[in-house]
């Protein structure tokens, strides 16, 4: 029996680990560079943070957009680095760096991908965010088929028996959606938290108080102790109140929002200079003490750090600068501008203006 080759690595300039507003950003930046970029991301879709945790909610300091929310700003960063092609590979973690003699890295993921990338741009915002899970015994079995942790991985509810565990904005809104009149709309909802005290908006917790009212929501404030299956199939979660009264929640699906764990993860093995779990960079080019490894963003640190998008935008741009002559070694490195450069508006598909 032969033995089956092992795929080559995907060879590219550089490699931005983070598709949150300033992992994308960095694309741009780098793409006007003529810097060839892939992005990988711990979440099944891009945005990071500004997604998971504001998807639906106002930004006002994004220069030029009065207002806009995570998603919208995500959307249209997704739509200014489409000139430059750069793949987003998503439910990925970055698990191996090594540095290779010549100074390329060698890469890898969580599922499998390899990398050989002249430069690293680490974008992760405050570390590759994981939910919080549910700690009872065996219930992950049922992980993606009846239990879920992510609101952009829910199955339709149509009919169903559906379970909501948490007590901020996102498990209300999720048990509120699931009510709605449509061809969507749940069997039950019941809404779980270990007392009634929910911490959401005005606008949600009044819009839950009329739905409760209405026997829409059932409410149940105790926690999750255990569960009933048969057959391979979850069916009920026992839940103990605060009186130790334990009651039988019979479910189709379960939607569990405890809210995201960031965590720093292998990014602390990779030998850069790390503070109060940081990375360290310089604020010229905004390298790591690794060379050929930059750091925008939230995930950085240095002398007067503003954890603002406004300033990692600003740092992406230095960073792309800081990783030209590492990529072209033998090209001169000039600025342009976006307005007047003839070369700039080929890169981006637009025409150049004419000179009357």
């Amino acid at each position: 029996m032969g033995i089956a080759a092992v795929a080559s690595p995907i060879e590219t300039d550089a490699l931005i680990i983070g598709a949150g507003p300033v992992g994308l950003f960095q694309v741009f930046q780098l793409g006007l560079l003529e810097i060839k970029a892939h992005v990988v991301d711990s979440l099944p879709y891009p945005g990071g943070q500004c997604v998971e945790l504001y998807a639906g909610k106002p930004i006002y300091d994004i220069p030029a957009l009065q207002v806009c929310t995570g998603q919208e700003l995500t959307d249209r960063l997704l739509k200014q680095i489409q000139p430059f092609g750069a793949p987003i590979h998503l439910n990925q973690v970055v698990t191996s760096v090594q540095r290779r003699a010549d100074g390329r890295f060698d890469i890898e993921t969580s599922g499998g991908i390899r990398f050989l990338s002249k430069t690293i741009f680490i974008a992760a915002g405050v570390g590759a965010f994981q939910p919080k899970p549910l700690k009872v015994d065996g219930i992950e079995a049922f992980l993606g088929s009846q239990l879920f942790y992510r609101q952009g991985e829910l199955p339709d509810f149509a009919g169903k028996h559906v379970v909501v565990v948490g007590g901020e904005e996102a498990a209300v809104q999720c048990a509120l959606d699931a009510v709605q009149d449509g061809p969507h709309q749940a069997a039950s909802v019941t809404l779980i938290h270990r007392r009634d005290d929910l911490k959401a908006s005005p606008q949600s917790l009044a819009r839950l108080k009329v739905r409760r009212g209405q026997d829409d929501i059932k409410f149940i404030a105790g926690q999750v102790t255990g569960f009933d299956s048969a057959g391979g199939k979850l069916q009920a979660l026992k839940v103990t109140d605060p009186d130790d009264t334990t009651h039988t929640v019979v479910l189709d699906v379960v939607v569990v929002l405890f809210g995201l764990s960031p965590k720093l993860g292998p990014i602390g093995d990779w030998g850069m200079a790390i503070e109060r779990k940081q990375l360290v960079v310089d604020t010229e080019k905004f390298a790591t003490s690794v060379p050929g490894i930059f750091a925008v963003g939230d995930i950085n640190t240095y002398p007067g750090k503003k954890k603002l998008i406004l300033c990692g935008f600003h740092e992406c741009v230095l960073a792309a600068f800081g990783a030209a002559p590492i990529v072209f070694p033998d090209r001169a490195i000039h600025l342009q501008y976006t307005t007047t450069s003839p070369r700039l508006h080929a890169l981006l598909g637009v025409p150049t203006p004419s000179a009357d």
